[in-house]
């Protein structure tokens, strides 16, 4: 979809639309389809090069990835303890669904520290763990030091990752496209072996 396309979103509202998306991404579900893998990178390249007139300023971006997906998150953990258990009966999407079994499991598996951290890196997850944490009863000191770790890694990693390869090699924002585009398949292939197995077990 040309209005999802993080270069078109980056030209249109520039740095305070890095900030207004990953907070909506990472705090209300209804934010669950935003790119925020693709938007980070798009951005970090756009600090080292330009597509068209679009150049940002690195300490701006990083400013405003962070306090998006921070301020973000911490909203979804506070509508989640609101909201409790009727939080997942709310949900209807299969993808949504599906993303609310995978943090259970994350839950489950790894424990609250760890999983915060991971779900930052799975898109559609990183939306729904955070109310889920806050449903599940997460103490608010551990959700919210171990949020702060995992959306820094996560922001400041693909920003920087971005603006590296801007540096390292010129002209790279002719293959702008391509590149998003690797970043989008790859961070929607966990939704989708999750999806899979969810139908799997359906149909057993």
């Amino acid at each position: 979809m040309p209005f999802l396309d993080p270069a078109t979103l980056l030209a249109t509202f520039g740095v305070i639309g890095v900030f207004v998306i990953l907070f909506a991404e990472t705090g209300l579900l209804v934010g669950f389809f935003l790119p925020g893998d693709s938007l980070l990178f798009t951005a970090g390249l756009l600090t080292s090069t330009t597509v068209g007139a679009t150049a940002l300023p690195l300490p701006a971006v990083l400013i405003a990835a962070a306090s998006g997906a921070l301020l973000g998150a911490q909203t979804g953990y506070l509508i989640g303890r609101r909201a409790g258990t009727a939080l997942r009966h709310r949900a209807t999407r299969p993808g949504l669904v599906a993303a609310m079994d995978r943090s259970q499991r994350l839950l489950d598996a790894y424990g609250h520290r760890r999983a915060i951290v991971l779900a930052r890196f799975v898109p559609v997850v990183r939306t729904v763990l955070n109310p889920m944490a806050g449903a599940l009863g997460t103490p608010a000191r551990v959700f919210l030091v171990w949020q702060v770790i995992g959306g820094l890694v996560w922001t400041v990693g693909l920003v920087l990752a971005g603006h590296l390869l801007g540096t390292a090699v010129p002209g790279v924002d002719r293959y702008l496209l391509p590149i998003v585009g690797l970043i989008v398949v790859a961070s929607l292939v966990p939704l989708g072996v999750e999806l899979l197995r969810r139908r799997r077990a359906v149909h057993r």
